[in-house]
């Protein structure tokens, strides 16, 4: 009897375990739900190149229409799942049909944070999670000439990055007393900030937002402080919590997103979860870590792997290393592993040229790579990383130590343990 596979989310994680699946020998019925009227595509062009029109729409899909159709996937697009029937193992939609299932797996991802003041309703307010958000904005700044993001996060420098470039004049809120605060070094920090500020972007640091103002069809965002911004748009980024509620309903554990064990298995064994909406405790933390979510492309598509492999019967733990990247003006900021607890870090290239590496250390132990224009470092470091192979910060600093050949080496010490 043919099983059935439902997939609830039709992102990044979402077509990589349909895809694995079909790879790794499933031969059952794929169905793939996704809320939205697109095609499943692209993300992180919607804050970049897709805003400054850079970027095309059409390069956006992750698959052509003949992949679904040759993998022999049921891609259903603007379908909402709204309840989980664990007893029965039915999916029912929004239309109040139902779907049976052997296997279901979740990748429900996340939703934006909304601003929560007065006048934050305001039609210049702006969010940046879909594509629908992304021509809505991009439509608005074309007659725009001033915007207030509120959000110093990835999200919110790279949509300042991309007004600028079009000519805004443009001022980012913070409510932390730096940017990237939940997720970089103070040094890179300290780096984008003066990045911004010479390409004419103002900063208000530290500072909340009390109120959104109308101002004869025009925006005032007032700051804690009394102050007030005036703009055409404002774009909020703010963060994103997971969209856990059909697991929660259902009675599955719920912990800081949808918990999953190193496999992807939730605690139900005919289910698995990946990507953003999922937490786990991952192979690389200290021990007595509480679970975490990584919102990454690059998580995404390794924890699908990860999840398909245990749909097939053959589970094997999750143990990628997380990778993410952001590009803002002519800068490529890439960065490999999780700089948490870092005691030291050493760094590699020219910080005058903006091509430079900061390698973290805890203990004396490689943790993470954050590099700047340095896309070799990136890959390097990848490797050194994945393999464990030990490297000092007096080697980094050294401009004579080969590193590549030290990753070299380190490639072959995995190949050869493989």
């Amino acid at each position: 009897m043919q099983r059935t596979l439902v997939i609830v989310g039709a992102s990044y994680a979402g077509v990589q375990l349909a895809a694995s699946v079909r790879e790794m020998g499933f031969d059952g019925r794929i169905v793939l739900l996704g809320d939205e009227p697109d095609a499943p595509y692209q993300r992180p062009p919607l804050s970049k190149g897709f805003l400054t029109g850079g970027f095309a729409e059409a390069r956006l899909p992750l698959r052509s229409q003949a992949f679904f159709d040759e993998e022999n996937i049921e891609w259903m697009p603007s379908v909402r799942a709204t309840r989980i029937d664990r007893e029965r193992c039915e999916i029912e939609l929004h239309d109040g049909s139902c779907i049976a299932y052997d296997h279901l797996a979740l990748t429900t991802g996340a939703r934006v944070r909304k601003l929560d003041c007065v006048g934050a309703e305001h039609r210049a307010v702006h969010y940046l999670r879909d594509l629908r958000d992304a021509r809505q904005l991009a439509q608005t700044a074309r007659t725009a000439r001033q915007a207030v993001v509120i959000g110093g996060g990835y999200i919110g420098l790279e949509a300042a990055a991309s007004l600028r470039q079009q000519g805004l004049d443009v001022t980012v809120v913070e409510a932390e007393s730096r940017l990237l605060a939940r997720v970089a070094s103070p040094w890179i920090s300290d780096f984008m900030l003066r990045a911004h500020v010479e390409r004419g972007v103002a900063f208000e640091l530290g500072r909340k937002v009390a109120a959104l103002h109308d101002v004869n069809g025009r925006v005032a965002v007032e700051l804690d402080n009394g102050a007030r911004l005036p703009g055409d748009l404002v774009v909020v980024g703010i963060g994103v919590s997971p969209n856990t509620e059909l697991a929660a309903d259902c009675g599955l554990h719920v912990e800081g997103g949808i918990a999953v064990d190193a496999c992807a298995r939730t605690s139900d064994p005919s289910i698995v979860a990946a990507g953003d909406c999922a937490s786990f405790v991952p192979h690389w933390a200290p021990s007595g870590a509480r679970a975490c979510r990584i919102e990454s492309v690059q998580n995404a598509n390794d924890m699908a792997k990860t999840a398909a492999a245990s749909i097939l019967g053959r589970p094997e733990p999750y143990r990628a290393l997380p990778w993410f990247w952001s590009d803002q003006y002519d800068l490529k900021l890439q960065m490999a592993g999780v700089n948490t607890g870092f005691t030291d870090f050493a760094v590699r290239g020219s910080v005058e040229e903006r091509k430079c590496s900061l390698f973290y250390f805890r203990d004396n132990t490689l943790i993470a790579v954050d590099s700047i224009n340095r896309p070799q470092d990136h890959m390097l470091a990848r490797k050194l990383l994945a393999s464990g192979t030990h490297v000092s910060a007096g080697q980094v600093r050294d401009p004579a130590f080969d590193l590549k050949s030290l990753a070299g080496s380190a490639t072959h010490a995995i190949r050869g343990v493989a």
